[in-house]
């Protein structure tokens, strides 16, 4: 440990030379702050939890496994993955009589929730036993029986006595008013609620002998603990699952599971890389710092001091400035923190009742890291100058070394060749696969060039520098300059190819998607009339759509997710995929919908035969004649028969399958969009919102800008990051210039030809790493596109422009500003 204690030479360096390391401190602390952020996102995502509102006076709570749970492999290399599941997974509603007969428990209770229909109203639906555990009362009347309902008081729908029309699951119907009651605290936050007897509620919410949990009321006295032991006792055997504390408000609020998934997912895969990037990104700028001091630790081995002495004065900086850089980083990064927890809740993404965690654990490894970047980063660049002779220390400080060491130069081109051949892979691949395989391709190409970025640079400067060999003398000096110190090149090129591949990678994967997803919608909707509801469309009214003066065809569509397992080999996971059921037969889908059949045909789709998008079937490894194992959005397992392959899956729907086997297994029976070939827009008006095709693609595509700001956050995240380590690496560079900027003005070169001379150097470098970031872009985009979409990669042109300007301005300022502050000393 006392190589790490803060020796006489390290206080003095930091002390009197504070500027030598400002850049290094920028860089470690910027570390801290992605590292930090994303740790925070990701801690989040683990311990996130909701309380209890609905069945917040029920101490335990049955209800099924809301995940779908996935296996692969067998034996030691056996594995099980957890996917939240698009709807709710339902429990027998008869288990409530087992559970009811277990000591200690008062009451035993199903619980239904549903949409219901009241002319352009949509109420909640409940079964009236669910009073006993939300609190709600009767003002007036008295508890429904079959045929009746109670409404809520507040909402003066109807009178007791009254008859209200309805529309459930199976249809519309006349209900009676039996009563009128006050919500209760378990209700409050639904808005108009309505009650039905028990017996019928299963059947009315469209999932017959089926509850969404079962809340179990305790007696007085009872320990929450042995009830739910006896609970479970009693349901072994069966599907349920005993809930009791914060995990009660899992069961009742489905959107938590897909809250931590996406937090986890942010602070861990998105973390890692970022973390890896930050980490990379703030070595590197460490490794610069080392090495400017070259000078320096050549004059002490020539004065006496020892290898151990160099080598302990590296790690004593780093101990100085790693935890203050970390801690200061840690601030803003729980600023980031917020900020995007924010977002994704402002966006509907996480429960306004989860929190965000923050605890010292996240901050702890965020300083940790960057201690230990520092320390490693100064050990690698501080080891040569250590060990070589005293004379040999003095001449390398003076002459820049040719070329990097052996192993450098080995682990550089083995990235180049991994990078390359992942290429191929992801070319060769489909859907997530390709995706993850160009993931790695951007990483390891990233790697190549940090490795080799002495190399890259001198091979930059020399095509560059042909065309500034014709030019001016301070455009022929930037030449020179930079063929002669191609290792300070390369640390300037490195951050500003990291800013350009990550954005670009990042923003075009995004424009990609949408531009291909738009045309297919646009060619897809071939229907004159669209009509949609957010709150779901009438029960009957695709019937009511084809009855309608003029009206060819009408077809109802019942949208949702199913999970299919895709991959290959023992590399299998559940894949979210959008699904259409369809309310008519394949041959009217047909006259509303152009999907582009590939193979097979839409006719024979109905009950166990589905048609699916070209790309799910490259993923999944099946074509028409197969059987597709997939989960339905409660988590029924089930296979149908492939019977067609299209290729408009991306704008329009990944899996289409007939409505009826679709609709028993999601909570809401109403259709959220309808296609009418033929009649005129104002007979359809009473349906819902009418729009043409056009309008209905604009609406779709508005739809999905929304959802991309998270792409576009990564890549402020990620570019913005390397934007700034690249402006920090451009002013250290140029500050530690002063000797040589002096000695230009001494020997005749005016302000003017010095400054000319670094805005090429800048413009040198600005042009170098939009060039590499391009290619390390298209290089992942080009295969990962391909496989998702079937096309190339849509680059806005006025996007990338940005980009490069942005680069370019970002050369130019950092080496202008400092250079004018070193040239009026």
């Amino acid at each position: 440990m006392r190589s790490f204690v803060p020796n006489g030479l390290a206080r003095a360096a930091v002390r009197f030379k504070p500027a030598s390391f400002a850049g290094t401190f920028v860089a470690l602390m910027m570390s801290a702050l992605i590292v930090s952020a994303c740790g925070i996102l990701l801690e989040t995502g683990v311990r996130a939890s909701v309380p209890p509102e609905r069945y917040a006076k029920a101490p335990v709570v049955a209800a099924a496994d809301q995940y779908a749970r996935f296996v692969t492999g067998s034996g030691d290399s056996r594995s099980e993955s957890a996917d939240p599941l698009p709807d709710t997974a339902r429990v027998d509603a008869a288990l409530a009589d087992k559970v009811a007969r277990v000591r200690g428990v008062e009451a035993a209770v199903p619980d239904f929730t549903f949409p219901v229909r009241q002319g352009d109203g949509v109420l909640t639906g409940h079964g009236w036993g669910s009073h006993a555990f939300t609190g709600a009362v009767l003002t007036s009347g008295v508890a429904p029986r079959a045929g009746e309902v109670v409404l809520a008081a507040s909402g003066e729908r109807a009178d007791v006595g009254d008859t209200v029309t309805l529309e459930t699951a199976i249809g519309r119907a006349d209900f009676r008013v039996s009563g009128l009651a006050k919500a209760g605290s378990g209700d409050v936050a639904e808005g108009a609620v309505a009650w039905f007897a028990d017996a019928r509620s299963p059947a009315l919410a469209g999932h017959p002998g089926k509850a969404d949990a079962i809340a179990v009321l305790a007696e007085d006295g009872t320990d929450t603990d042995a009830l739910a032991a006896g609970v479970k006792k009693a349901l072994a055997g069966s599907d349920a699952e005993v809930h009791t504390g914060d995990g009660r408000g899992a069961v009742e609020d489905h959107g938590l599971g897909y809250a931590k998934e996406m937090l986890t997912g942010l602070g861990g895969s998105f973390g890692g890389i970022a973390a890896t990037v930050a980490v990379f990104t703030a070595s590197g700028t460490v490794a610069l710092s080392v090495a400017q001091r070259a000078r320096e630790f050549a004059l002490l081995r020539a004065v006496g001091a020892t290898p151990r002495q160099i080598r302990r004065a590296v790690a004593a900086e780093a101990v100085l400035v790693a935890p203050l850089a970390g801690l200061l980083g840690c601030l803003p990064g729980i600023g980031l923190a917020h900020w995007w927890f924010g977002q994704l809740k402002d966006r509907g993404a996480i429960p306004d009742a989860v929190d965000l965690q923050v605890s010292w654990i996240p901050l702890v490894v965020a300083v940790g890291t960057g201690l230990l970047t520092a320390l490693g980063a100064g050990w690698a660049a501080g080891r040569r100058p250590s060990k070589i002779k005293p004379g040999q220390a003095l001449a390398e400080a003076s002459v820049e070394r040719l070329r990097p060491g052996v192993i450098r130069i080995l682990l550089g081109l083995g990235a180049l060749v991994g990078g390359g051949f992942l290429t191929v892979v992801a070319a060769r691949s489909a859907g997530d696969d390709a995706a993850n395989a160009a993931l790695g391709v951007v990483m390891l190409f990233m790697l190549a060039v940090a490795l080799l970025g002495p190399l890259v640079a001198r091979l930059c400067a020399a095509l560059f520098g042909l065309a500034l060999s014709a030019g001016d003398a301070s455009a022929s000096l930037a030449a020179a300059n930079s063929r002669t110190n191609a290792r300070r090149l390369a640390s300037a090129i490195t951050p500003i190819v990291l800013a350009m591949a990550f954005a670009s990678t990042l923003v075009f994967m995004h424009t990609s998607e949408s531009h291909v997803a738009a045309e297919q919608l646009r060619a897809g909707v071939t229907a004159d009339h669209v009509v949609t509801d957010p709150a779901g469309l009438p029960i009957d009214a695709a019937a009511r759509a084809a009855r309608a003066p003029g009206v060819d065809a009408a077809v109802g569509l019942l949208e949702t997710q199913v999970l299919v397992p895709v991959g290959s080999g023992g590399d299998r996971w559940l894949q979210g995929s959008s699904t259409q059921g369809i309310s008519g037969s394949g041959e009217q889908l047909a006259r509303v919908q152009d999907l582009d059949i590939r193979g097979g045909s839409l006719d024979r789709v109905g009950k166990g035969r589905i048609a699916i998008d070209k790309t799910l079937a490259a993923s999944a490894n099946v074509g028409v004649g197969d059987k597709l194992p997939l989960y339905l959005p409660d988590g029924t397992r089930t296979d149908p028969e492939v019977v067609a392959v299209y290729g408009r899956g991306l704008g329009l729907a990944a899996v289409t399958m007939d409505r009826a086997s679709l609709a028993p297994h999601v909570t809401s029976p109403f259709d959220s969009t309808l296609l009418i070939r033929g009649g005129n827009a104002k007979a359809l008006a009473p349906l819902g919102e009418v729009t043409d095709a056009s309008g209905y693609a604009v609406e779709q595509n508005t739809d999905r800008e929304l959802n991309a700001w998270a792409n576009y956050t990564m890549a402020a995240v990620l570019g913005g990051f390397a934007a700034v380590a690249a402006a920090n690496t451009l002013v250290m560079t140029v500050l530690d210039r002063r000797r040589e900027l002096g000695t230009l003005r001494l020997i005749g070169s005016t302000r003017r030809q010095v400054m000319r001379m670094l805005r090429w150097e800048g413009l040198l470098v600005a042009l170098a790493g939009i060039a590499l970031g391009t290619a390390i872009a298209a290089a992942t985009l080009i295969p990962m596109m391909r496989g998702l979409t079937g096309e190339g990669p849509y680059v806005p042109p006025l996007v990338y422009a940005a980009f490069a300007g942005g680069a370019v301005s970002l050369g130019l300022l950092a080496v202008t500003l400092p250079a004018r502050a070193a040239l009026r000393r």
